[in-house]
């Protein structure tokens, strides 16, 4: 996989899709698999089953399965719904389902989920959140300003006025503007559709 500035390109991801459509059936999932070393950012915006199994630098933000293999050395904070660690991972974790680690996995970080399994073997050093059920639903991958314009691809001064100005999705707190993901996301599409 070539990527540009960490990122797959945007030619690469719908080649990607492309080939994926023509060789399996719709509401099937194929498993995407990395053996090689990266770094950057990963962010999959539809359901995926991504098996990492060689080196990682970065931030992964993922919809569907993401199993961390036993040879994986991942320096990321993860966002996903389905997470399997059997790897080293150091970072944050939110699993928005599930996140189970199985041996030989090494985890250092803090996580939070809803549901967390912690087989015999695997070693786990940080802290933990279990959500309530009520919290279950509000796991989102909330970006900061930094984050959301590198999403983007505009600069940060750009992403502000948007915000301080009400054009973009984004909720004011403490340390800065914040934005949720997914109503970016449907921002995008909406704005597109305007154009």
């Amino acid at each position: 996989m070539t990527c540009l500035n960490g990122k797959p390109s945007v030619s690469m991801e719908v080649d990607m899709m492309r080939k994926k459509e023509k060789e399996e059936p719709r509401g099937t999932e194929g498993v995407l698999n990395m053996d090689a070393s990266m770094e950057g950012s990963l962010i999959f915006k539809d359901p995926v089953n991504l098996q990492i199994n060689g080196d990682f630098k970065g931030k992964l933000d993922t919809k569907g399965n993401l199993t961390i293999g036993e040879h994986a050395d991942v320096q990321a904070d993860i966002v996903g719904e389905n997470i399997v660690i059997a790897g080293r991972v150091v970072g944050q974790i939110k699993a928005s389902k599930e996140l189970n680690i199985v041996p030989p996995a090494d985890v250092k970080g803090d996580i939070q989920t809803p549901r967390l399994g912690v087989t015999p073997g695997a070693v786990l050093e940080g802290k933990c959140r279990m959500l309530s059920t009520q919290e279950k639903s509000t796991v989102k991958a909330m970006l900061n300003i930094d984050e959301i314009a590198r999403y983007l691809e505009v600069e940060t001064t750009i992403v502000k006025q948007w915000a301080d100005g009400r054009k973009i999705p984004a909720v004011r707190e403490e340390d800065g503007w914040k934005f949720d993901r997914d109503k970016i996301d449907k921002w995008i599409v909406d704005e597109k559709v305007k154009l």
